[in-house]
């Protein structure tokens, strides 16, 4: 073999190396890209059932407020939690509010049970409809959201895919978790007093 042959092969192997090191490199970046924009999209589906959810959680507490005018507690609760949302900078923050708000949510729905008239009432009950709805939606949309970002932290954490999501600036995302205060079981009360 001459030596030229030789220059030739090792050339052509070092360039065909090159070339499945440059596709793996730039796969891997390209997956990192798109597993950041699945949990961004994810993120913004369960804004828009968030924000359904703010939407119509007026009307309820407007209906609710004509029979059940000295439950305050409950609809500071709801708008200290609904301000709190708007107000939030980051993921994390959001999340958080939108679990206080789901709690005092919550407390909200007991109501009717507390109030014969307001369980009777058309429009409280095409509200409640609604509002359960939002809330089956929201959660269908947080399941998503969560999927999103285990696939993107999963990537993350790998030996290779540390290094694509440092290349393509992917940062692991947060789960959305329910607060603890959104996982107490809501009181009540049939005494109607």
């Amino acid at each position: 073999m001459n030596f030229g042959k030789i220059l030739l092969i090792l050339l052509v192997a070092m360039g065909g190396g090159l070339l499945i090191v440059g596709g793996c490199f730039y796969s891997g970046y390209n997956k990192a890209v798109s597993l950041d924009e699945d949990v961004k999209t994810a993120w913004a589906d369960v804004e828009n059932q968030l924000q359904r959810r703010f939407d119509l959680i007026p009307n309820l507490v407007e209906t609710v407020k004509g029979v059940a005018d000295h439950e305050k507690e409950v609809f500071t609760s709801l708008a200290n939690a609904r301000k709190s949302y708007f107000q939030a900078k980051s993921t994390g923050e959001k999340a958080k509010a939108a679990g206080m708000f789901q709690s005092a949510l919550s407390r909200l729905l007991v109501l009717k049970e507390t109030y014969p008239v307001l369980k009777a009432n058309e429009s409280f009950l095409k509200l409640q409809d609604s509002v359960e709805g939002t809330e089956n939606r929201l959660a269908v949309e947080r399941k998503r959201y969560n999927g999103a970002v285990k696939r993107l932290n999963t990537f993350a954490r790998k030996l290779l895919g540390k290094i694509y999501a440092g290349m393509a600036d992917v940062e692991k995302a947060e789960y959305f978790d329910v607060p603890d205060e959104a996982k107490e079981t809501p009181k009540i009360d049939f005494s109607g007093g």
